[in-house]
């Protein structure tokens, strides 16, 4: 599964099903408005019945006092969830001390309960239920002792308030599953976004080697034809003439393969769909060579190898950028300059030699840029490339592709 795959899995997972208002409810939008709602209700219901629980001989405002103090902690509950569960948890032990029976307002100790477990961990939240459901114990022993409730009626108030922890863990637990997904998502758009990023970085290096290959042939071959042309416009107008109607035709192919490179980096042009060259455009490109005074001879050697698409490609541009260093760099001086293309099973082998004087010292900077983009171009299908000067003289390139798979 790729990762645009898993976000959207991840995305459709997380997803709530629509209302039929068409929205969070109102509860969900103001939840501290919430938390004022239910302690009102349990208040304003505990109101009448709290009198009647307290002892003939304490204060009757005691029942109320008692009822403010269960209840007005719960609206910091969710901010302060163990600090509200002990205050309420404390006035519910001084209720039972003071002899006053159950009210409706410990329900809000069920509340709480459930906001511990819902907040903290359980190492925290089960022994605040512990300590709860003993308080429960405790609280009904005078009822069931004197016959007004019965041990049942103790075990459901205790099976609810584990039911109020159970719940709460519940909750705990789904939403905690939930923000891992979240955070999954996340990641996967920042693995995404690198990705893209990391295909572009590629790409734009992809494009600029393919820009230095046809640039720089093209105008090493256009200097040197014009040079040509003008010194014999004079002598012979036939030869200058000539020699200029290849610059123009260079000129042309070039322009038309930075076209169709530029064309991919524009929206909503995707370029020319003109085949990029290939093994079997080198006897042009050595006429090329040929026609602007360099001495060079292509030798195949052995049967045509099925070349994957970028790897015919890779055999022209060294070839295209051997030839183009030569002209640069070699000196007036080169005689023989020797393009060996030899096809053995599952690799080709491409070697270009010369017997000029090699590059300058002061050339190193421009030679290696060349170099370069061709070690890249077969690293990228794990072949090797050795190139540097002769014991006999002169500059040797040797690059070895395997082509038995697109790399």
């Amino acid at each position: 599964m790729d990762a645009a795959t898993e976000v959207d899995d991840r995305r459709a997972a997380l997803s709530e099903r629509p209302r039929p208002g068409g929205g969070p409810s109102w509860f969900v939008l103001h939840p501290r408005a919430t938390d004022l709602l239910v302690v009102l209700a349990v208040f304003v219901y505990n109101l009448p019945i709290q009198f009647g629980a307290v002892p003939k001989d304490l204060w009757l405002g005691t029942g109320l006092v008692v009822s403010v103090g269960l209840c007005a902690p719960y609206l910091l509950r969710r901010r302060h969830p163990v600090a509200v569960y002990a205050a309420v948890q404390l006035v519910a032990v001084v209720q039972v001390m003071l002899g006053i029976s159950l009210l409706p307002a410990d329900a809000v100790l069920l509340l709480v309960v459930y906001t511990v477990a819902v907040s903290t961990r359980w190492r925290v939240s089960a022994p605040c239920a512990a300590v709860t459901a003993v308080w429960v114990v405790a609280a009904t022993a005078r009822s069931v002792s004197g016959g007004d409730m019965s041990v049942g009626d103790v075990g459901v108030l205790v099976g609810a308030v584990l039911w109020a922890w159970t719940w709460g863990r519940l909750v705990r637990t789904r939403r905690r599953y939930i923000a891992s997904l979240r955070e999954r998502a996340a990641q996967l758009e920042r693995e995404k976004a690198a990705e893209a990023q990391l295909a572009a970085t590629e790409e734009r290096t992809r494009i600029a080697r393919e820009l230095h290959d046809v640039v720089s042939h093209s105008l090493s071959v256009v200097v040197l034809l014009s040079d040509g042309a003008a010194a014999t416009a004079a002598t012979d107008p036939e030869q200058a003439r000539t020699a200029m109607l290849t610059v123009r035709d260079t000129g042309r192919t070039a322009l038309a393969d930075m076209r169709r490179m530029l064309g991919v980096l524009r929206d909503g042009e995707p370029g020319s769909h003109a085949p990029q060259p290939g093994v079997a455009q080198l006897p042009a490109l050595v006429e090329q060579s040929v026609a602007a005074g360099l001495p060079v001879t292509l030798t195949q050697v052995g049967e045509g190898t099925v070349f994957p698409g970028s790897a015919d490609l890779t055999v022209y541009r060294i070839v295209q950028e051997a030839l183009t260093n030569v002209r640069k760099h070699a000196g007036p001086g080169v005689s023989d300059v020797r393009v060996t293309v030899v096809h053995a099973p599952g690799a080709v082998t491409v070697t270009v030699t010369d017997d000029g004087a090699g590059p300058a010292d002061d050339a190193g900077d421009h030679v290696g840029h060349g170099l370069v983009g061709m070690r890249e171009r077969v690293a990228t299908h794990h072949g090797q490339l050795s190139a540097g000067p002769r014991p006999e003289g002169g500059f040797e390139v040797v690059a070895t592709i395997p082509v038995g798979e697109e790399s």
